[in-house]
């Protein structure tokens, strides 16, 4: 099932990125469910980079360009983040929490990808500024056909702010 926020920034001008330039971060720590993830994307052929953070601190590490990713420029954002919630180290919550507390980070896209049907793991997302909830599919033929309308929905159809637009 597929939950869209009405709350959440939904961006509104369009961004000058060009298809092939978009990246998709994909934070992930279950190595099955990355797969999975990766393996659907590129049988749909959705036109992206993917970077795989394996937990909360990597891809809060990625989006501020440090750590790991220091050398990376802090100014490209990624197109989309499909965010687990159960993560090691930083939570899926806490990532989301500290992403929509700036201006520079505010209106990224940012799709809750998890296992759980929690009523209060959604209200909570949703609560911090996740512009979408997805369970995640067990079989795999329904979730490539979910990672397929996620990917054409934030990559071809939604007009995100370019890094100048500032906020909504």
């Amino acid at each position: 099932m597929i939950h869209f926020n009405e709350r959440a920034p939904f961006p509104r001008t369009a961004n000058p990125m060009s298809r092939q330039s978009r990246v998709i971060l994909l934070v992930e720590d279950t190595e099955d469910d990355a797969d999975l993830t990766l393996r659907a994307f590129r049988n749909n052929g959705l036109p992206c980079k993917i970077v795989l953070a394996r937990d909360g601190q990597q891809a809060l590490d990625y989006v501020f360009a440090r750590g790991s990713w220091a050398g990376r420029d802090a100014n490209l954002a990624p197109t989309l983040i499909l965010l687990d919630l159960k993560l090691p180290r930083v939570s899926g919550l806490e990532v989301l929490r500290q992403l929509r507390a700036i201006p520079q980070t505010e209106n990224l896209p940012i799709v809750v990808m998890s296992c759980g049907t929690e009523e209060s793991d959604i209200v909570a997302s949703y609560r911090l500024g996740a512009n979408s909830y997805i369970r995640k599919p067990v079989d795999f033929v329904e979730f490539a056909e979910a990672i397929e309308l996620l990917g054409r929905y934030w990559l071809v159809l939604n007009q995100s702010p370019s890094a100048e637009g500032g906020r909504t």
